[in-house]
């Protein structure tokens, strides 16, 4: 019998099902592995469940969900000498298209058994959570694999139906984003990068090339490299914003005047914005963002 495996599964991913975990599952038994199913309830369980895991030494955790699930996930087994690899069972699954994992279960598998782990840095979120209900405040910080969207991006997704968003997939991203641009009257946020102070409305921190699927924001950025691609958007008319997201799609909006991209390894946002980490909401700004190199093993 070959060393364990436990897999943290999502089931309300959106494209989750009993049948895939379980071919999962028996494409690993039959190569001799100790497999584990660990079935997450809620939201934040994931990472409750990968903190438990990695107290039994598992030669591998895989996580299976979305790019929500695979950040709960890190936000476990950061630290630790633990391998992660993914299933990608989620809407956009941006991480899967980053590394080139195949969305087929069989595929997945084999791949998670046949890469390597390398060392991956992460980005690292710090601000302070206010409970509105007792109005103590307490310091909060998280590690994200992708990208901090703040601005149009994170009001965008703190809008975002979770039942449409499993119905639909993309689809409620879509829906959000047309609300909210609807409606959009944004603050200006102030960001020190590099301690070189810059204004505007909306701003991408990312360690990934990819956006929303095959869209590339921040195309220099990779997941291994020990700093931050920064995107920051200084139009906050609607106009601007329509713009904006026709230079993504074209892959144009670097060339904008009134687009700054630029290469940071810290990174403070002040300002009231909401903020979106790995396509999840996270809250809102004043908040720092730092890299943490080497921070989790990731098989690609």
């Amino acid at each position: 019998m070959k060393s364990s495996i436990i897999i943290i599964f999502n089931p309300i991913a959106k494209k989750a099902s009993e049948r895939k975990i379980a071919k999962a599952y028996d494409l690993l038994k039959s190569k001799g592995y100790r497999v584990e199913v660990l079935t997450t309830r809620n939201k934040g369980h994931a990472e409750n469940l990968t903190i438990e895991a990695i107290k039994d030494n598992p030669s591998l955790i895989i996580a299976a969900g979305g790019d929500g699930t695979f950040n709960e996930v890190v936000n476990g087994v950061a630290g630790t000498e633990i391998p992660m690899a993914i299933l990608p069972f989620g809407t956009t699954n941006v991480l899967a298209k980053e590394l080139g994992v195949p969305e087929n279960v069989e595929s997945a598998i084999e791949f998670a058994l046949s890469r390597t782990s390398k060392a991956v840095s992460l980005g690292k979120i710090s601000s302070i959570y206010e409970n509105q209900l007792t109005h103590h405040s307490s310091p909060i910080s998280r590690y994200f694999l992708l990208m901090a969207g703040i601005g149009f991006d994170g009001e965008t997704v703190s809008r975002i139906n979770e039942t449409v968003k499993k119905i639909s997939g993309k689809g409620a991203y879509i829906i959000s984003g047309f609300e909210t641009l609807m409606t959009y009257n944004p603050k200006e946020i102030i960001i020190d990068i590099n301690g070189k102070t810059c204004n505007g409305y909306s701003v991408i921190i990312s360690k990934v090339a990819k956006y929303g699927g095959n869209f590339k924001i921040t195309p220099n950025a990779r997941l291994t490299d020990p700093f931050f691609y920064v995107c920051l958007f200084k139009g906050k008319r609607r106009i601007d914003i329509l713009r904006y997201v026709i230079g993504i799609v074209v892959g144009r909006h670097l060339g904008y005047g009134d687009v700054d991209y630029i290469k940071a390894s810290q990174v403070k946002v002040k300002g009231d914005a909401h903020i979106q980490i790995d396509g999840d909401y996270f809250g809102k700004t004043p908040a720092d963002f730092e890299v943490v190199p080497n921070a989790v093993m990731l098989v690609f």
